[in-house]
């Protein structure tokens, strides 16, 4: 890699390799690799709000209501999402970490048998057919003990998601596909770990080491044990370079410098606003580096204690994230609260026209 590379060299390639020429679904989410869910709707949920700008002519809830359709897969990767299914299928036989006990297994077996006599099932037709009862969830209220059942089934890949129904999971029994058998843990690590950082390069260290622990925790944690190795292999064999004392990774095959990432569409004239985890912004970690403010997904903290509102959608416009917008609908009406790091909106007549374009098109992803 030349010495010239420079921040401003991974910033434009960040926003140009990511925000891709509108595309259909299918090869949108192949491109992105991963689509991470959020089940907050404010104002639409956080995988439609990242497809519509890589989406040809994309509104809320396509995805789900293509789903059923296309060759996807939900699952947990780095987090829970949607990603193809020839992905997905690396990721399995998958064995959790915390193993079940010979009563719960039993359980398991008994839902099972009731999903194949079935064929596809909603979580309360299991609730009422078994009458597991309730019990304590991982943010100390209580659930249904069927739904975590269902949840545990789905993640060892015994079940999988055939479809949803605003917005619930409906189960149906994991398809069958050919060349189950032994596989090479270092071989399935690499490509799912390259998965992850086409997603989201360029890379700090820092972030590759803990997506690269997210692999071999979350998606196969069958191989935990193999993640100081994979990482070690991963730094050896991805293009990097140091910048202003950070070192970078990024795919093989990239170059951050060329002509292809340096003269996209990072200085057009249009505002985006973003999911609060879009690939863009997902690394809080890169996003302060890029841009020097830091953003924080503020849903979960209390209201009094918010700097920007409860879902900020940072908002891009000429290759910087100069601010924020939190987006509510009200009597069908879309209204926009922007804001700005530097505490005022640029004075540019064009970006007062690109707000209101970008508005318009959240209006029609919207359905408005």
């Amino acid at each position: 890699m030349p010495n010239k590379l420079t921040l401003n060299h991974l910033c434009r390639y960040a926003i140009t390799r990511t925000l891709f020429k509108p595309t259909s679904l299918s090869r949108a989410v192949k491109k992105l690799g991963f689509v991470q869910f959020d089940p907050i709707r404010a104002p639409a949920r956080a995988q439609d709000l990242t497809l519509r700008h890589r989406v040809d002519d994309y509104r809320a809830g396509d995805l789900e209501a293509r789903y059923s359709r296309l060759a996807l897969e939900e699952d947990f990767f780095v987090n829970y999402g949607v990603l193809p299914r020839v992905t997905q299928r690396l990721m399995h036989p998958r064995t959790a970490r915390k193993a079940w006990p010979r009563s719960r297994w039993k359980q398991a077996e008994a839902v099972l048998a009731f999903v194949q006599s079935r064929g596809v099932v909603h979580p309360r037709e299991v609730d009422a057919a078994f009458e597991h009862g309730a019990t304590r969830n991982w943010f100390g209220g209580k659930s249904r003990a069927s739904t975590q059942l269902l949840d545990g089934m789905h993640y060892r890949g015994l079940l999988r998601v055939a479809r949803r129904e605003g917005g619930v999971r409906l189960y149906a029994q994991q398809l069958a596909h050919e060349g189950d058998g032994p596989t090479d843990p270092d071989a399935t690590l690499d490509a799912l770990i390259d998965v992850a950082v086409a997603k989201y390069a360029p890379l700090p260290a820092a972030t590759l080491s803990r997506l690269v622990t997210w692999v071999c925790s979350s998606a196969v944690p069958q191989w935990h044990e193999h993640r100081r190795v994979a990482l070690a292999r991963t730094k050896a064999r991805l293009p990097q370079a140091t910048v202003d004392g950070c070192r970078w990774y990024w795919p093989a095959g990239e170059n951050p410098t060329s002509r292809r990432f340096a003269h996209g569409n990072v200085l057009e004239d249009r505002v985006r606003l973003l999911a609060p985890f879009d690939p863009l912004v997902w690394d809080r970690e890169r996003f302060e580096r890029f841009w020097n403010w830091s953003y924080r997904f503020e849903a979960y903290t209390p209201a009094a204690q918010r700097v920007r509102g409860y879902y900020a959608l940072p908002m891009l416009w000429r290759g910087s994230v100069i601010g924020w917008a939190n987006a509510a609908v009200h009597d069908g009406q879309l209204q926009l609260q922007p804001g700005y790091v530097s505490g005022r909106a640029p004075r540019d007549a064009a970006f007062r026209s690109a707000l209101q374009e970008e508005q318009a098109a959240l209006e029609r992803f919207l359905k408005l």
